[in-house]
């Protein structure tokens, strides 16, 4: 099964993801998370189920690759992002991707990798942004591929919705 979460920045995607690792059994990959200076965003960070964490982007970080006023640091995107995900794929049931979007985008091994979970069989969730993009179009048609579009009013049923879709299938006899 692979659930792909899109809606609008700061809706809640990372916030349901994070609830939904801690609930499911057996899960690897990363999530990111804000990095604030007095009340201020200045960049991201990718953190893994795991325990590991690494910067993704950061004002003023020197890159070739940014995204408005952020420098995109690939490094630590694929040296423990892509990883998570490589270890994930290897060793747990459930691959969590937060999130497919314009700076993870910038990496072809984060691309790659992506495909991988899609393909391995594993059960997926991922957060996904939702503008169009070849790559992620490729990803939203994939056969069996779910989409729950997030906004403020469903955003707090989703995590129950999602969650009794992993109850229903472990009562069906559980993972591939």
């Amino acid at each position: 099964m692979i659930i792909l979460i899109t809606g609008r920045p700061g809706v809640g995607k990372t916030t349901l993801i994070k609830k939904l690792a801690r609930l499911l059994q057996n899960a690897g990959g990363f999530y990111t998370e804000e990095i604030r200076e007095a009340g201020k965003r200045v960049g991201f960070k990718i953190l893994t189920l795991d325990g590991k964490e690494g910067l993704l982007a950061r004002v003023g970080f020197p890159s070739v690759f940014r995204v408005g006023k952020y420098g995109v640091n690939l490094r630590d995107l694929e040296k423990i992002g892509v990883k998570a995900l490589e270890k994930a794929i290897a060793e747990k049931d459930i691959v969590i991707i937060d999130e497919i979007g314009k700076m993870e985008l910038f990496s072809d091994k984060f691309r790659q990798v992506v495909e991988k979970a899609f393909d391995s069989g594993k059960d997926v969730i991922a957060t996904i942004k939702k503008s169009k993009d070849n790559f992620l179009d490729k990803l939203k048609n994939k056969k069996g591929v779910i989409i729950f579009e997030m906004n403020e009013k469903n955003r707090d049923r989703l995590f129950d919705e999602i969650a009794e879709l992993f109850m229903l299938k472990s009562n069906r006899g559980g993972r591939k």
